[in-house]
């Protein structure tokens, strides 16, 4: 490769490391080799060499900032426990290119955490497989044994949380679903439906609403179901953004929580315990989970890529009662 730019291959080391004692002619020669000879550099060999601190990407598409704040609040602080550097690349799951992305993962980065929505993205999936690139997913549909994952059963946490408001008397509990393309979504909404068969209870499609995980779809769908002739008297948003728009749906259709109204959510974001009333919810530890994804991404850099043993990692969730649920009105 060092021959066919032209240049010797510390010049070659250097530009793929990214250091800047490089005139901008020379790596711009360097780089068009890359691209033309579609090189890859042996990662792990890079770092066991100590050229430079492991660069590991986070690719982010998520609409909600508080779940952005817990993850970046993970992978900070692990990425500075081992000394690596994060990148943060913001894109969306329907807008990405698949050849930049290729480039980067061999040109820029030594690892990616992928966490949902981008995580089910079948395109990523088939560049980590191609390229045995070193990867560590969140919350995703991906394939066993293609790359690592870390999760928590959705499933389970949304039935338990359902069946915590059926226990407290609800029989007319609505659900805003998440985001359509999201496997985290479907899990929710599955466990929703599961503690209603469980409990003799009747799916009502009128009290289900599509969201996509943000404040506006949360209060736009309560208004809806507010609207009704006969309203719930609890409503289960999938994520704690959407549920916050259910309070502000709730205030303005003059409904009093919880006295009026019960409103649950998901994930024991920063935002669940800020408003008011603080929000009944299942607690996901995304921090948790993003910090240990820093590490086995490390992990799955420094060893062979023969060697890399994808795994999946489920963590432990909790549902967490607060001020927001209480028994249904008489």
């Amino acid at each position: 490769m060092a021959k066919d730019a032209g240049v010797s291959p510390m010049t070659v080391s250097r530009v793929i490391n990214g250091e800047t004692n490089v005139r901008k002619q020379t790596r711009e020669r360097v780089r068009a080799s890359i691209e033309r000879l579609n090189y890859s550099p042996n990662i792990s060999a890079r770092n066991l060499a100590g050229a430079r601190s492991l660069r590991i990407c986070l690719l982010y598409g998520n609409p909600s900032s508080a779940y952005l704040g817990e993850l970046l609040m993970g992978v900070l602080e692990s990425a500075r426990e081992i000394g690596a550097h994060v990148v943060v690349e913001r894109t969306q799951a329907d807008a990405l290119n698949l050849d930049d992305l290729a480039a980067q993962m061999n040109r820029d980065w030594d690892a990616m955490i992928v966490p949902a929505p981008i995580s089910d993205n079948p395109g990523i999936w088939r560049l980590v497989e191609e390229h045995r690139f070193p990867a560590v997913f969140l919350s995703s549909a991906i394939k066993p044994g293609l790359a690592t994952e870390i999760n928590i059963d959705e499933y389970a946490a949304a039935h338990d949380l359902t069946a915590t408001l059926i226990s407290r008397g609800h029989r007319r509990i609505a659900f805003i679903k998440g985001h359509p393309d999201h496997t985290a979504a479907a899990g929710r909404f599955d466990g929703y439906k599961a503690a209603l068969r469980e409990a003799g209870l009747s799916l009502d499609e009128t009290l289900v609403k599509q969201g996509y995980f943000t404040y506006r779809s949360g209060l736009d769908a309560a208004d809806e179901l507010l609207g009704l002739d006969e309203p719930p008297t609890a409503i289960f948003a999938a994520n704690d953004d959407m549920a916050a728009g259910v309070l502000a749906s709730a205030a303005r259709h003059g409904l009093s929580v919880p006295r009026d109204l019960s409103v649950a959510g998901f994930d024991d974001s920063p935002i669940a315990s800020t408003v008011w009333p603080n929000l009944t919810t299942v607690r996901q530890p995304v921090a948790d989970m993003a910090a240990l994804a820093v590490k086995l991404a490390a992990r799955a850099v420094r060893g062979r890529p023969e060697d890399r043993e994808a795994e999946t990692v489920r963590f432990d969730y909790e549902v967490i009662g607060r001020d927001s649920v209480a028994r249904p009105p008489e």
